[in-house]
């Protein structure tokens, strides 16, 4: 959007479903046709929405000890989609479908602040993960842009 500035993958919306089709070039970016489930962040204050990255990707990282901490996050055995507070931010985890669908569940999408229709901005954050934003200067940005921004 602007030169130098944070890229965007594009913008998602939340189906009726409770649906989220991730943007094709995030899915290869971040390898997540190779995964089966995906680590689903909170977002910032700022941005909001939830940031995504996989368990190979935390695991090879300076921040691998959000895995060894929150062993029911490594294991799985926390609920699908039930939020572990460490550190001052909620983490869990979501089988991802082919195509790069995740399907989001009423509690997770009440505790992130997000309801059917919410679109959501996807941003390259950083080699480890990218933020699917809700809020934001991001987001004000992408409404003034006058070019296109796929939506997915």
């Amino acid at each position: 959007m602007t030169k130098g500035g944070k890229f965007i993958f594009g913008i998602s919306h939340i189906r009726e479903d409770l649906t989220i089709r991730i943007p094709e070039q995030a899915v290869h970016e971040y390898a997540l046709t190779d995964v089966e489930n995906i680590i689903l962040i909170t977002g910032s204050k700022a941005t909001g929405g939830f940031c995504i990255t996989t368990y190979p990707l935390l695991s090879a990282s300076k921040l691998f000890h959000i895995l060894t901490d929150c062993h029911q996050l490594r294991e799985k055995t926390l609920p699908m989609g039930k939020l572990i507070i460490y550190k001052g931010r909620g983490y869990t985890w979501l089988p991802i479908g082919k195509g790069g669908i995740i399907n989001l569940i009423p509690d997770l999408m009440k505790a992130l602040g997000l309801q059917v229709n919410s679109e959501l901005l996807a941003i390259r954050s950083s080699n480890l993960a990218f933020t699917m934003g809700a809020k934001g200067p991001l987001w004000e940005k992408a409404h003034a842009f006058k070019g296109e921004i796929t939506r997915y």
